[in-house]
């Protein structure tokens, strides 16, 4: 299990830096969002990988039937943090591209 949740999260990571790195504002946004799912996967792997057990203590006293709580809960603030901030460039690829008449990230339209 370790190792296809260490596989996803390269595969997210590598795609997420390949499409960074390309001229288009829309591939960088792109880019962007797979690079902070790769985050929240690695977050998610570091509290450890726990099938089948509970997220909250409940009244039992032995803490290794239960999963860690705090990676989740990062997770689901990153979650809406990304969220918004993926909405804030979008808006600001629009307005760019309305301004320019393109969208490219250097400005300028690709041709020789």
């Amino acid at each position: 299990m370790e190792a296809v949740l260490a596989i996803a999260i390269g595969a997210l990571a590598g795609s997420g830096v390949w499409l960074l790195l390309r001229p288009r504002t829309f591939q960088v946004i792109i880019g962007l969002t797979l690079i902070s799912y790769a985050v929240n996967l690695f977050i998610f792997a570091v509290g450890g990988v726990r099938v089948g057990a509970d997220p909250v203590l409940g009244a039992a006293t032995d803490p290794s039937h239960y999963a860690d709580p705090l990676p989740q809960a990062l997770v689901l603030t990153a979650i809406v943090i990304s969220f918004a901030t993926t909405a804030l460039f979008l808006v600001v690829l629009l307005t760019s591209r309305g301004f320019a008449g393109n969208d490219h990230v250097d400005g300028e339209d690709g041709t020789p």
